[in-house]
């Protein structure tokens, strides 16, 4: 199965070269894209403190944070949550300024770029012209935003876990899987009650005589009108 991570963070501002700092990070785990139910959440103490517009943004206090850990005493973490997978994130240039940032000044070893999936750049292709931001695309797709009053890392990557199936086709996806599974469950079913699978057709049990009448008969009455006639194929 393909396993990949959606990833969103929170910050004090646009730009980590100025001063800005990661204050949340939010992880999902998703497998052939559909979410497995594990998840990475923490909020991080920016060692900064928090400007008012950013918390209008996302609700993050400087009191919410006080407390909690240091990037540097969540990055093993994280990264054994991450893995080798690939990262989906909207706009992920930003977010991969702030990881970049934080990972520098940890001293690790930066994610590679193609390991980055830009779900804005996916939806540009597909919308081109068209407003595609995460709400835009939420609204596109009719994905609720009734839990979201405010952005949210862990929020945030579970709205776009969902805009991230729906760029990629994967409710036609799921519908192939649920037929599959239907066809095994119904071939368990027909096993299980002594009727095994057939390798082959079953042979005709038309009489050679019942057929030559048949023929005859489409013969007689069709002529040239005969469907099997325009496929160059014998009636019967």
């Amino acid at each position: 199965m393909a396993r990949e991570i959606v990833l969103d963070t929170e910050t004090t501002g646009f730009d980590p070269r100025t001063g800005d700092r990661m204050i949340e990070v939010g992880c999902i785990e998703i497998e052939d894209l559909l979410p497995t139910g594990r998840m990475f959440h923490r909020l991080i103490h920016p060692e900064r403190t928090i400007p008012p517009d950013a918390i209008r943004v996302h609700g993050i206090t400087d009191e919410k944070v006080r407390d909690a850990p240091k990037f540097p005493e969540i990055v093993i973490d994280l990264c054994d949550f991450i893995g080798d997978a690939p990262i989906i994130a909207h706009n992920a240039q930003f977010d991969r300024n702030f990881i970049d940032h934080e990972f520098g000044r940890c001293g690790r070893a930066l994610f590679p770029e193609d390991r980055w999936i830009d779900t804005l750049q996916l939806a540009q292709v597909r919308f081109p012209g068209m407003a595609n931001s995460l709400d835009a695309l939420c609204k596109r797709f009719k994905i609720s935003l009734v839990e979201r009053s405010l952005h949210g890392a862990l929020i945030d990557a579970r709205l776009l876990a969902e805009v991230y199936l729906e760029l990629k086709g994967g409710k036609e996806r799921r519908l192939d899987l649920s037929a599959s599974r239907a066809s095994v469950a119904a071939s368990a079913a027909l096993a299980a009650a002594g009727y095994p699978p057939r390798p082959r057709a079953l042979a005709s049990r038309v009489s050679e005589a019942e057929a030559a009448a048949h023929r005859a008969f489409l013969q007689a009455t069709l002529k040239d009108r005969s469907l099997w006639a325009g496929y160059g194929l014998e009636a019967g």
